[in-house]
């Protein structure tokens, strides 16, 4: 039976030292943390050592190449955070590859290089679905598929509800393609209009809410059916302006840990 791994989003919480934010996770029923490596290598050893002795799974987000807009200079970048990520030995690299605005072949030479230093770690690096990125929207991402049968993906389809301005009911063959490259999920509910819906929980959202969850029972009944030793989800619910702030006051309608806790819930519950 393939081992449903829940994780907790350090996004939002990145000023929170690392032993109270682990002893959150901890209180929280986290199966492990979801976080990018701090620069430095001290701090950088004493947050592994403090989820090792946790006990906690990790997995490595890689998304410091959004600050890189010219090619090489993003190449550099990546081969850096990606070498870095996969020596602290995560559960897999989640990594923002690419952009939009580059050519295929150019992409292509991220993900090859992506490939080349999973191989050499033995780390899996599976590439985020995400605006701006070279998979930012569905006919972007599909001619990768096509030529790239070893592409591995992490499923955050709130971006596509934005790119595509719906819930993605008129592509079934899009994600007929897409949901069996999926080896990491991202369980954010997004809605036409944006990324996130102010409060999944909230009785307006349940049609968004049913999508999101058909897409990743469907990702779990494919990873189950392969015989996966084990599939991860993070619930990430983001900080302003990801979480809605009110006009005048910029008092947050919704506190993200709080929705991520509960997403962890309904998650946990449903795939037991």
């Amino acid at each position: 039976m393939t081992a449903i791994r829940i994780l907790a989003p350090q996004w939002g919480n990145n000023e929170v030292p690392a032993a109270e934010f682990i002893a959150r996770v901890v209180d929280a029923g986290f199966d492990g943390i979801e976080m990018s490596l701090p620069d430095d290598a001290g701090e950088r050893e004493d947050w592994l050592r403090r989820i090792g002795d946790a006990r906690l799974d990790l997995v490595v987000s890689q998304w410091q190449t959004v600050f890189h807009s010219e090619f090489f200079a993003h190449r550099t970048a990546l081969q850096s955070l990606l070498t870095r990520a996969c020596a602290a030995r995560p559960l897999l690299v989640n990594s923002h590859t690419g952009k939009d605005y580059y050519t295929r072949e150019q992409n292509e030479e991220l993900i090859a290089l992506a490939d080349a230093i999973a191989r050499e770690h033995g780390v899996p690096i599976v590439h985020e679905i995400h605006r701006s990125r070279f998979s930012g929207h569905p006919m972007l991402l599909l001619p990768y598929l096509e030529r790239l049968p070893g592409l591995r993906l992490t499923a955050d389809l709130s971006h596509w509800c934005t790119a595509c301005e719906s819930l993605l009911e008129d592509q079934p063959s899009t994600l007929d393609a897409v949901l069996p490259r999926v080896r990491h999920i991202h369980a954010r509910v997004g809605h036409a209009q944006g990324p996130q819906v102010p409060d999944f929980r909230a009785p307006e959202f349940a049609v968004e809410l049913a999508a999101h969850l058909g897409w990743w029972d469907r990702i779990v009944t494919m990873r189950r059916t392969a015989g996966d030793a084990v599939l991860t989800i993070t619930p990430e619910f983001g900080p302003a302006p990801y979480t809605f702030r009110m006009p005048y006051t910029q008092e947050l309608v919704a506190d993200a840990w709080e929705l991520n806790v509960a997403m962890a819930k309904l998650l946990r519950e449903r795939y037991r």
